[in-house]
């Protein structure tokens, strides 16, 4: 195996996968802007880097070229605000993902929507930053909320001051009026 070095955020996965390598490395949570700014973290949190690992596979077909597949994780672990308590906390996220490199667009367009698998295009570089925030944002949860109970009582469960539901004194009902006319017309009628 040779031992080239490769531009971690510019990959030319068909390479990397001929050689059979694994790129990995951390990036400060700063520099995934569109995650950075998805982040609430208390003010005195700093984001936590983001670790990744992308491994260059080529799996042989029977009578055909070979297939090339990028194996890629990430890790990571995000401050959201919860949408119970509206509290901060963190949420552990990870992404283990198979991507598979076909030649064009529409081989890619057809095998995508015949297969399990993920299929892409293959480009000349790959933008390796790119493609793990993307993979981030979509194991993200869409409605982030503490597992199990909050561990802050809900702004709103707490029970009411009965003194001041005495001092809120009791609207009519608006369709009491209704309600009356509807039966003022039935007798006359």
């Amino acid at each position: 195996m040779k031992s080239r070095q490769h531009d971690p955020l510019r990959l030319d996965v068909a390479a990397l996968a001929g050689e059979g390598q694994t790129l990995q490395g951390a990036w400060p949570g700063e520099s995934l802007e569109r995650l950075a700014s998805m982040q609430t973290p208390p003010q005195d949190q700093a984001l936590r880097p983001v670790e990744w690992s992308a491994e260059g596979l080529r799996k042989p077909v029977t009578g055909g070229e070979a297939e090339i597949w990028l194996h890629l994780q990430a890790r990571a672990s995000f401050w959201l605000t919860c949408q119970r308590c509206l509290q901060p906390f963190q949420v552990p996220v990870k992404v283990d993902r198979r991507l598979r490199f076909v030649r064009g667009e529409s081989q890619a367009e057809t095998l995508d929507a015949e297969s399990e698998d993920d299929v892409l295009a293959l480009p000349r570089a790959l933008d390796t930053r790119e493609l793990v925030e993307d993979e981030l944002l979509l194991e993200m949860p869409i409605v982030p909320r503490h597992e199990g109970p909050c561990p802050q009582p809900l702004p709103m469960a707490a029970e009411p001051d009965p003194a001041l539901l005495e001092a809120v004194p009791e609207r009519p009902n608006p369709f009491a009026a209704l309600q009356a006319l509807k039966k003022k017309g039935d007798a006359e009628g």
